[in-house]
């Protein structure tokens, strides 16, 4: 299988490399970390570094259960250390190793050693390490493929846009899959593993249930109702009435839960005119748009919303803070904080009809400051208008970088 090229991880770590510091990827199971380690050794080597110079270790490997003990594994790192050289260290998977961070703070304390590592729970990859690792590390948080990566990953030139974003959509953004042309069933006994995967090892035992039923629950109802305001009294008060009684404190658990195993993303709400964070109603989204494909069937339908989240998503990838802006009288889909401020996102299928396009380019009004706006869609007719300082784009091109920002 062709490796294909992730500049923005790549760019991450020869940023930081030979510093003296730790290098952490997180990232959905699957996402392609261990490849972006794969990807970044040849470079080292391609750059005159001995091979000898790199110890590679990936705990999913059964070759390599022994060294799960961490003694076993910091004598296992250090018989293999180069005295005279710098040596680089890649720990994959590094969440299997119990107390994994005593070996880190020793070669930490080594100047001739870059060290590497990667793991796929949020919660430890994220709020743990910055107790762990406190001031030694920086992270980078992995997704699946981009739309923009996905492309490149197919070899069909004969295909337009439209066509190869009907295919991310239906294929998924999982590495694995993409360009590989497999069939509809192949695809979705791939993303089932790994979806309850995640949901029993990330999700369920992190947070100490078996209630896999409720959780299941859950996941569905998020799925069905991307890009919708939810509170979890919301999700508790439709569940009970469906028949499945439970209350708001077990299901924001469970929503911590699936946040900490990296399957779905919250985006908060951001007063823009009050500069505050506001505390009720969040809107979640997927991780893969195919998942939702996978929960709730046909999603044909609803291409607005699945749009939506695969633009949240580009957000991510570009390194933004994202947040859903609220104005008075009406919503802006996204407020992206990137290095040179903010810019403000809507997202429609299309605006073809007067009175959508009205009603998408109200919100843009209530907002006072004069960073740049833009109205995202599918339309191929007139892709490029402006109204009144609000630029809008084919969400294609966009992603597919046809357009910058800036």
């Amino acid at each position: 299988m062709e490796l294909i090229a992730r500049p923005r991880e790549i760019n991450f770590l020869n940023r930081h490399k030979n510093h003296h510091i730790i290098k952490v990827i997180s990232g959905v199971r699957r996402c392609g970390k261990s490849t972006l380690f794969s990807l970044f050794r040849m470079n080292l080597v391609q750059e005159g570094i001995s091979p000898d110079q790199i110890i590679s270790v990936n705990f999913e490997d059964l070759a390599y259960e022994d060294l799960t003990e961490y003694h076993a594994l910091y004598r296992y790192l250090i018989s293999r250390l180069k005295a005279d050289r710098m040596n680089y260290i890649f720990l994959d998977e590094i969440q299997h190793v119990q107390h994994f961070e005593k070996v880190v703070d020793s070669l930490f304390l080594k100047e001739n050693v870059d060290l590497y590592i990667t793991g796929s729970n949020g919660y430890f990859m994220s709020a743990e390490l910055a107790t762990l690792l406190s001031g030694r590390y920086v992270e980078l948080k992995m997704l699946p493929f981009s739309f923009r990566e996905f492309c490149s990953a197919i070899k069909d030139e004969t295909l337009s846009n439209a066509q190869k974003y009907d295919r991310y959509l239906r294929t998924s953004s999982f590495p694995y899959l993409a360009g590989t042309g497999q069939s509809d069933d192949e695809i979705r006994d791939y993303l089932s593993g790994i979806y309850n995967t995640i949901l029993v090892k990330d999700t369920l035992h992190r947070i100490g249930s078996g209630d896999t039923a409720l959780l299941e629950k859950i996941m569905r109802y998020l799925a069905a109702n991307i890009g919708s305001l939810i509170s979890p009294n919301k999700i508790a008060n439709t569940l009970t009435s469906d028949g499945r009684r439970t209350d708001n404190k077990t299901v924001e658990r469970f929503l911590h839960g699936l946040k900490d195993s990296l399957l779905i993303y919250q985006a908060d709400r951001y007063d823009i005119r009050g500069k505050n964070l506001l505390k009720t109603n969040s809107k979640y989204y997927l991780v893969d748009p195919a998942f939702r494909r996978l929960l709730v069937g046909d999603t044909s339908r609803d291409l607005g919303h699945v749009l939506e989240n695969v633009v949240y998503l580009e957000l991510l990838h570009r390194g933004y803070r994202v947040c859903v802006g609220q104005v008075p009288g009406g919503e802006v889909d996204f407020v992206a904080e990137t290095p040179d401020g903010i810019i403000y996102y809507q997202v429609a299928e299309t605006v073809m009809d007067p009175n959508v396009l009205e009603r998408e380019l109200k919100a843009f009004k209530g907002i006072p400051d004069q960073y740049p706006k833009y109205l995202l869609t599918l339309d191929e007719i007139a892709p490029n208008a402006n109204y009144s300082g609000i630029r809008k784009k084919n969400a294609l091109d966009w992603m597919l970088g046809v357009e910058e920002d800036f």
